[in-house]
């Protein structure tokens, strides 16, 4: 995955190692963009799991999840430099891996290709353990049905505990616009499951107001 580019020789893991404390994304981003494998790994482990289950629920749980992870992973790997602060690391990513599978999704729709086989996420998410797998069920059928955009902002919001500040900067839109697909992705759940999504959706807090 990390393709052949070399360490130069000037990378230590002491350089790796400074100011991780104060700003981690920031310290590894630079000795990344240096050359350092171990430092990319670092970002890998930090972001990994998050990325992967944004885009687990985007695409309502696609085989290829974890290829559209990497090969967000991938683009950085190849270009550390293009990503200039820790704290906007995250959202970039998030926002390459999500419309990575928003892209096939619609290369999937215009080629008329039938729904490949779904698998299940690689360990508990949030909605999982608080709703146990009968309900977790109902409600991703439910976000598998609306448009991407709305399913995105309400993962985020409501399943990543993200502030709709941060959720617009990750989807690099205004924050006006993340409100307004969380309220028509609401409505749309609550139409979609009846007189069900009062019960279903009560342990989500906000999401069923």
């Amino acid at each position: 995955m990390l393709g052949e580019r070399k360490r130069p020789e000037d990378v230590s893991a002491r350089n790796t190692e400074t100011d991780l404390s104060a700003d981690p994304d920031s310290a590894l981003l630079a000795a990344a963009a240096a050359g350092d494998e171990k430092a990319f790994a670092g970002l890998v482990e930090r972001h990994y799991d998050i990325i992967y289950r944004v885009v687990w629920r985007v695409t309502s749980g696609h085989a290829d999840t974890e290829d559209m992870v990497q090969e967000a992973f991938l683009k950085l790997w190849n270009n550390p430099a293009q990503v200039r602060h820790g704290a906007a690391l995250r959202g970039w990513l998030m926002r390459v891996a999500t419309n990575l599978a928003i892209d096939r999704a619609r290369r999937k729709q215009a080629s008329n290709i039938d729904d490949q086989p779904e698998i299940a996420a690689s360990g508990p998410d949030a909605l999982d353990q608080v709703l146990g797998d009968r309900s977790a069920h109902e409600i991703n059928s439910a976000l598998a049905r609306l448009p991407e955009r709305q399913r995105l902002a309400l993962s985020l919001v409501y399943f990543e505990s993200m502030s709709n500040i941060e959720a617009a900067a990750a989807l690099e839109i205004s924050v006006e616009a993340v409100e307004s697909l969380l309220a028509r992705g609401r409505r749309a759940l609550k139409a979609d499951l009846k007189d069900r999504w009062r019960d279903l959706l009560a342990d989500i807090g906000e999401i069923s107001q």
